[in-house]
């Protein structure tokens, strides 16, 4: 744990290890925190938060600008760190810190631009809207993506004056321990930032449920954010919710298959399947839909499995043996039901760890978990649709609404998809990207509000308006 500037063990002294995905060989042992220690943390962050308050947020960021210099200065250590705790491929952990120092350029660039407005009303009345820190607030994390999401959210909270108390997954917690100390590095003030280890049931409800935490930011499963929800209603706290998601990808009859097959491989398989926004369905039109899937086998094929620090790996494990039974389970009962046909993969590759073969599924029944759940893994479920009409209707049938993509040269089409799809963003002729420029969220159960962009400045701000009369 990392409060006051320190690193601590637990005030009850338990602790919990972060292990290997790949081997399971044990990486670091860890404090187990508690309701205490969240205490201890709320009590750094209420203390330090007046003069960060009051510091311009140009002077703000200035810190988060000398902490994306020494992230990238750091990029292989950090890498291999994230590798080793959550298991994705050396390469996409590359990717994945520096557009973490990415993220911090941008809200940097943000510091001259976040400020109050003033607005002549009348010739004897004058207004003014401040834009003033909420106060202490937390964000919980979770394992997939754990040092984009630690900047994604506290880039923006620390702009805007807040301090903040950030709980990690309890399996990939020592990459944003690690943002944490260069933050403090770069010049960010002790207390600001603190952050507690364990379980999301333990110190994780004990930070959405102390009552001078002003703000809650959550990424995770939607039924943790319901009770995420539920809690912060108690003391009517704001709440950002970044949730489930079961992405469709829409390819039409004309698209460039090349680069279709190309982008569902890349959105399903990237990070073993384990992103919010990767693709969970996918419906090709049954003009092209033989062809598409004669390609779509022969690349995933071509798929290497390993540890994510062999240089030929293209896809790690799942990060816990939870997942891997959630996926296994999934695949063995749509066998059993024969409610899908296994035409590649469906089963472990015999290397030991969390490995499951990359999956493709066709023939899915409408009724299929595959289609009607997040599956959060290396397994491609592909319907076939006779019509765009089809596809975005059967794309809308989910519950979740967090990302969409239709992959087609029709402008026609790309106007009537973006239009009708019910999702927080839309790829057109591709997936996965989301540039911090963007705001990012979902609709429907995928969570609330959004991350990201200039919007995120009023997620973590209150307005204050003032009003003045000659």
């Amino acid at each position: 744990m990392l409060i006051n500037g320190e690193r601590v063990g637990a005030i009850e002294g338990r602790t919990f290890a972060v292990s290997d995905p790949a081997t399971g060989e044990m990486v670091a042992s860890l404090p187990f925190g508690g309701v205490e220690d969240v205490r201890a943390a709320v009590d750094a962050a209420e203390t330090a938060l007046p003069g960060w308050a009051g510091r311009s947020p140009r002077d703000r960021a200035h810190v988060l600008t000398s902490a994306a210099r020494i992230i990238r200065e750091r990029v292989p250590v950090l890498a291999r760190t994230l590798t080793r705790e959550q298991g994705k491929p050396l390469r996409e952990a590359t990717d994945e810190i520096r557009g973490t120092a990415n993220v911090f350029e941008y809200y940097a660039g943000l510091g001259s631009a976040f400020r109050d407005e003033f607005h002549r009303i009348a010739p004897d009345l004058d207004a003014q809207v401040l834009r003033q820190p909420i106060g202490v607030c937390a964000a919980v994390i979770p394992w997939n993506m754990p040092a984009l999401l630690f900047a994604w959210k506290a880039a923006p909270a620390l702009l805007c004056g807040n301090s903040l108390v950030l709980k990690p997954a309890s399996t990939a917690p020592l990459t944003p321990l690690a943002l944490a100390g260069i933050l403090h590095e770069a010049g960010l003030p002790r207390g600001l930032l603190n952050v507690v280890t364990g379980s999301g049931d333990v110190a994780g409800e004990a930070l959405v449920r102390e009552r001078r935490v002003r703000k809650i930011s959550f990424t995770g499963s939607t039924g943790t954010g319901r009770r995420v929800l539920a809690l912060a209603a108690a003391e009517i706290k704001r709440v950002t919710l970044e949730l489930g998601g079961s992405d469709p990808m829409i390819v039409c009859e004309d698209a460039d298959l090349d680069r279709a097959v190309a982008g569902a491989v890349a959105g399903r398989y990237y990070n073993c399947g384990q992103v919010c926004t990767a693709v969970k369905r996918l419906f090709v039109h049954e003009a092209i839909a033989d062809e598409f899937t004669r390609r779509l086998v022969n690349s995933v094929g071509r798929l290497t499995i390993g540890h994510g620090l062999e240089p030929a790996t293209k896809m790690g494990p799942l990060n816990s043996i939870e997942a891997l039974e959630r996926i296994k389970g999934l695949v063995d009962e749509t066998r059993e039901r024969e409610s899908g046909r296994v035409i590649i993969g469906g089963g472990r590759p015999g290397k030991g760890g969390n490995f499951y073969e990359p999956t493709v599924v066709t023939d899915v029944a409408e009724d299929s978990r595959l289609l009607s759940e997040e599956v959060f893994g290396p397994v491609m479920p592909l319907v076939r649709v006779k019509d765009l009409d089809e596809a975005i209707a059967r794309a809308n049938r989910s519950p979740f609404g967090l990302g969409a993509s239709v992959w087609t040269r029709n402008p026609s089409y790309m106007r009537e998809a973006t239009r009708r799809l019910e999702a927080g963003i839309v790829w057109l002729n591709l997936h996965l990207k989301v540039p911090p420029e963007v705001p990012f969220g979902g609709t429907k159960q995928s969570g609330l509000g959004r991350e990201n962009g200039i919007q995120a400045l009023e997620a973590w701000s209150e307005a204050k308006t003032v009003l003045l009369r000659d």
